[in-house]
């Protein structure tokens, strides 16, 4: 999402590059949290987590909340809640970016293309769950299935591009679109969600409030809302009281409104949802780079005439509110992964499509070198995790012995400015270094392909790789790096590395391990643990 002081969209950017599930009835001034025993509060950002242009719905007493991956694989997670507050990975809306072979490293590149700004929704009268997005200004995609674990499967391709889309089932069953850039548009789709059957403009952004877009649809209490956001400081929602093509009148939600995070921007775009008890909620992301775009909750109130109003503090988004519900925890988001069972747990995402014959898991993780190349950000089959805030630390043990001449193993933090330590075999040796200087320009090409700023002898065939990222919105934050040789005492290797905080690749930084040849194929390392922890 654009910068605030730079108000453009990602159309632009990108370019120059290159629901609710059914209607709801509210009563009118409907409160945001039910009155009763509740004392439990939380703290923004709910979670502090890479998850940005986030759709949410509920169905039944289960929320979920889709975000987007742009050139990571699988893409469009998907994660549930109990009570909004807290959240856990269920699985991924697309699982493999077959959108062209740029997305797997191979004759191009998909970094800050792929999955952005796309909805999630529930279809009662079948019982299934439907995202759709649009994939490089060409084609529309819709994927479904019956739960949000899956199996998802692509349903159609449409040649209309339903740009920031936003997914409605009508009272009636019917599915609508509404999208677009400034000029807002509604489509109908057919019965079975496979054809466009019309679309028209429903409504022109003022001058005066420039860009709208990031398009959430919605069915509450007989009235058709469009929610939308001026990127990256407002946000505005339309009303219908004549149905899904309008008119629409506007309203402003928010402006340049004081964030719940320190140096973090103004929460926007995300999407609206209600409580079983009629209260309703906004989720919001805040821009928190070097980390990303977290999700930050307020309430949400209903005027007698249907216009939301958000709860402030102070003339603020709350840092904290009221819990909307008991609170009701379910799997962290931090631990351990030790890779067993025969798939990665959805936690995990490829920079672009792996090469599926070149990694295993059980028994840990095997990364077989799937690439030879001396630049990581070509190299296929480098393993991501989103960082934890606002600070945290990712430790691997690594198997190297089977390593081949010229392979290069390790943990990175990635970005378009990345660092990382690891191992290098070079002539039958093998050293423990750390390299920064990895580097990309506006367009993704790689400009640098890193510096080894420090070294260490390594005989061993098993070592302990560990990464600090500070990841606190602002300039200079920092990541550290140390290895092990028993798992227990650290060595920092070289010098801190300084995290860019442009927010011009919108994803944030990760952690990531790769192993990529320079030579030939052949070698491979075995990570047998994966631990991701905070202070």
């Amino acid at each position: 999402m654009p910068d605030p002081l730079h108000p453009w969209s990602r159309r632009t950017l990108l370019t120059a590059a290159s629901g609710l599930a059914a209607a709801t009835t509210l009563p009118a001034a409907a409160s945001a949290a039910a009155p009763g025993p509740l004392q439990a509060t939380y703290t923004n950002p709910v979670l502090w987590q890479d998850f940005a242009d986030i759709d949410i719905i509920r169905v039944g007493d289960t929320y979920y909340y889709s975000a987007s991956t742009m050139h990571y694989s699988p893409g469009a997670p998907i994660l549930r809640s109990y009570d909004l507050v807290n959240w856990e990975f269920a699985g991924h809306s697309v699982p493999v970016l077959d959108f062209g072979s740029k997305y797997d490293l191979n004759g191009g590149r998909g970094y800050v293309r792929g999955i952005w700004a796309s909805s999630l929704g529930y279809r009662n009268s079948n019982r299934t769950f439907y995202w759709i997005g649009q994939i490089d200004f060409a084609r529309t995609y819709l994927y479904t299935a019956p739960s949000v674990e899956g199996p998802w499967a692509r349903h159609a391709s449409l040649g209309s591009v339903y740009y920031d889309a936003g997914l409605l089932f009508d009272d009636d069953d019917t599915p609508y679109v509404a999208y677009g850039n400034t000029a807002i548009h509604v489509a109908q789709l057919s019965p079975d969600a496979r054809t466009q059957v019309r679309s028209q403009q429903v409504f022109s952004t003022p001058p005066s409030v420039g860009t709208l877009e990031g398009a959430r649809f919605y069915k509450i209490n007989g009235n058709h809302y469009i929610f939308l956001t001026r990127p990256a400081n407002g946000q505005y929602i339309l009303k219908s009281t004549s149905g899904p093509f309008g008119p629409y009148e506007m309203r402003q939600v928010l402006l340049d409104l004081p964030g719940p995070i320190a140096g973090g921007g103004v929460p926007h775009q995300g999407g609206l949802v209600s409580t079983p008890d009629g209260g309703w909620h906004y989720m919001a992301f805040v821009d928190a780079y070097p980390g990303g775009r977290v999700p930050a909750l307020a309430p949400v109130t209903w005027s007698a005439d249907g216009w939301p109003t958000l709860q402030l503090v102070n003339g603020a988004w709350g840092r904290s509110y009221t819990a909307p519900l008991p609170l009701r925890p379910v799997a962290p988001m931090t631990g351990t992964d030790t890779f067993q069972g025969s798939a990665l747990a959805p936690r995990w995402e490829w920079n672009h499509n792996p090469d599926t014959g070149r990694f295993s898991v059980g028994n840990g993780l095997t990364l077989r070198t799937a690439t030879v190349t001396g630049d990581l950000y070509a190299a296929r089959n480098t393993l991501t995790h989103r960082i934890q805030g606002p600070t945290s630390t990712a430790t691997i043990e690594l198997d190297c012995s089977a390593m081949a001449d010229g392979d290069r193993a390790g943990l990175a933090v990635l970005r378009d400015s990345s660092a990382w330590i690891g191992l290098k075999r070079d002539g039958g040796t093998t050293r423990v270094v750390m390299v920064d200087g990895l580097t990309m320009d506006g367009n993704w090409n790689t400009t640098g392909t890193g510096t080894e700023r420090a070294s260490a002898a390594f005989p061993g065939n098993r070592i302990w790789l560990r990464a600090r990222a500070d990841i606190r919105p602002g300039s200079g934050r920092q990541a550290e790096f140390s290895y092990s040789t028993d798992g227990s005492g650290f060595s920092r290797l070289g010098p801190a590395f300084t995290l860019n905080n442009a927010w011009q690749f919108f994803m944030g930084y990760r952690y990531a391990v790769f192993n990529h040849a320079t030579r030939a194929l052949g070698g491979s390392v075995r990570v047998a643990r994966f631990e991701l922890a905070t202070p």
